[in-house]
């Protein structure tokens, strides 16, 4: 069964062609989690000066990983798609790092999924990004 969660959420992400070009990669799947890292690219740099990854590349990999989250929840019918998601930037993530996001499906409605998610760099005592999110819900 954590073999099927799996290949779902690796198909789930190889059909969005931003994730693909982000080189985003599942690492792990549970009941209602995921774990998406996406590797340094300095095609993806916000900021010349600094070769910080632009916020919008770590926007990409926390709403792809909370949708891999609701998609691999146990009572979740299918597909989902994002309704709303708040990121609340912490800081800026450390120039030539990879970038993991872990997202937690926490309740599951008949039509709305909710998600919490971190994103983080080397350093795991102090996340890069939070996100708070709904998904839909349906087959």
């Amino acid at each position: 069964m954590a073999q099927d969660k799996f290949k779902i959420a690796r198909d789930f992400i190889q059909a969005i062609p931003h994730a693909r070009e982000l080189a985003m990669a599942v690492t792990d799947i549970g009941d209602g989690t995921a774990e998406i890292t996406m590797p340094y690219d300095s095609r993806f740099v916000g900021d010349p000066k600094t070769g910080v990854i632009h916020g919008g590349a770590v926007s990409a990999l926390m709403d792809t990983c909370c949708g891999a989250a609701v998609m691999t929840h146990p009572d979740c019918p299918g597909a989902t798609a994002t309704l709303d998601l708040r990121i609340d930037y912490m800081r800026a993530a450390t120039p030539g790092q990879t970038i993991t996001a872990r997202a937690e499906c926490h309740q599951l409605t008949r039509s709305v999924a909710f998600v919490r998610a971190q994103a983080f760099d080397a350093d795991l005592e102090r996340p890069v990004a939070t996100a708070t999110g709904a998904f839909t819900v349906g087959s």
